[in-house]
């Protein structure tokens, strides 16, 4: 079964092909980072102004890139939520004319439901022509299996930070979510505090790897003199990540003002020099261990994730932990959860990186499985900008 998805829950514009809800034939992203970097963060208007222009371009950019036409085609699926409402009403739109007029089945996908269905993509050699079949067989051996049902998955992005228990396909157990910000977006906001730019979460691990690197050629003591606290949120499995974003604020103007006294900053005053000062008119007058307070930010964050991650594997006694979303990127994340989980002898799985981010590939996989049961959407299906996962009651 060939699926064409449609993804366009905030600033991307997807476009993808999947065959069989796994093998991705052409993955297509018109992104919009430079567009919103200038703002430090998404314009809600621009975002879906650039998407009208660009939905039909990275559809048929698809097409071309899968080998395949219109008459090849089983199915037809896009966002419906959550998201930007204006955003989500440009690809759904489009899905809905496109499979009217070519008389296709339609879907309407979850987002985040899509993000977790992320983790069985693979680049597929289908749809290359000078690819043999010895090729073909051997990239099929590296696919990911099967879900391990029950499993734990851990979705984490700009605006949602999730623990959720599956027992099988379409089976979600709200564990735990965040009370405040999310993961994603505390990274945004931290990363302009410190002025290292949007997107945040790649921009605060560029700097945290940096300044740990520059640290060790300077032979420095390893350990980052920088310490944030931690909202365990004891006895359930929530998160809070809002206390922790206004710590970092007062611990960097704090760090400010002892530099414009004269007072030394922690590991013998050495300053690392590669980074720009924070964003505030205080904070240009001198530079800061702006690299060091990014690998603080982000250890905290990452601790919380994982502990309490696989916290809740072990009480549920899951065989497998999914991590979605596009804070499962971070690669300091994806080590501190095989730290916990190997213990334990629980498996990890996370998406290659290109699946991490909004993409229509990850659509397509998920359409796939509900496609499979006969579901179907009636095209006046609208937008759900606050929608959530189908939680089912205990």
């Amino acid at each position: 079964m060939l699926v064409l998805g449609i993804e366009s829950s905030c600033d991307e514009t997807g476009a993808a092909i999947v065959k069989d809800g796994r093998y991705v034939l052409a993955n297509v992203v018109a992104s919009q980072t430079e567009i919103h970097e200038r703002y430090g963060g998404v314009v809600p208007e621009v975002a879906s102004r650039q998407q009208l222009a660009a939905a039909l371009p990275v559809i048929e950019t698809a097409l071309q890139q899968a080998h395949c036409g219109w008459e090849e085609i089983d199915a037809i699926a896009a966002t419906y939520g959550p998201g930007l409402a204006g955003s989500l009403l440009v690809g759904l739109t489009v899905g809905k004319t496109l499979a009217l007029a070519r008389d296709l089945p339609f879907l309407g996908v979850n987002h985040l439901e899509a993000h977790i269905y992320a983790n069985w993509l693979r680049q597929s050699l289908d749809s290359d022509p000078q690819a043999g079949a010895a090729e073909k067989e051997t990239e099929r051996a590296y696919l990911p299996g099967d879900p391990l049902f029950p499993l734990v998955c851990l979705i984490v992005s700009g605006a949602h930070s999730e623990l959720v228990l599956m027992r099988d396909h379409a089976d979600y157990l709200l564990l735990g979510r965040t009370r405040d910000d999310a993961a994603g977006e505390a990274f945004d906001k931290v990363a302009r505090i410190l002025g290292l730019g949007y997107p945040g979460g790649p921009a605060i691990q560029q700097a945290a790897r940096l300044a740990e690197e520059e640290l060790r050629q300077q032979s420095l003591p390893a350990r980052n003199p920088y310490r944030l606290p931690r909202a365990w949120l004891r006895g359930t499995y929530d998160f809070s990540f809002s206390g922790l974003k206004t710590a970092m604020l007062h611990l960097a103007e704090g760090l400010v003002a002892d530099q414009q006294s004269g007072r030394p900053l922690p590991s013998g005053g050495r300053q690392i020099s590669r980074y720009t000062t924070m964003g505030s008119e205080a904070a240009r007058r001198g530079q800061i261990h702006i690299g060091l307070l990014a690998a603080s930010f982000q250890e905290a964050i990452v601790d919380v994730l994982a502990v309490k991650t696989r916290m809740a594997a072990q009480e549920y006694h899951v065989r497998q932990v999914l991590l979605a979303g596009g804070v499962a990127a971070n690669v300091a994340l994806r080590a501190r959860l095989e730290e916990e989980l190997a213990p334990l002898s629980i498996q990890l799985q996370y998406p290659p990186i290109e699946f991490c981010t909004d993409n229509a590939a990850m659509v397509a996989a998920a359409a796939f499985f509900h496609l499979l049961r006969g579901e179907r959407h009636d095209l006046d299906l609208d937008v759900e900008p606050s929608l959530s996962l189908p939680f089912r009651q205990e």
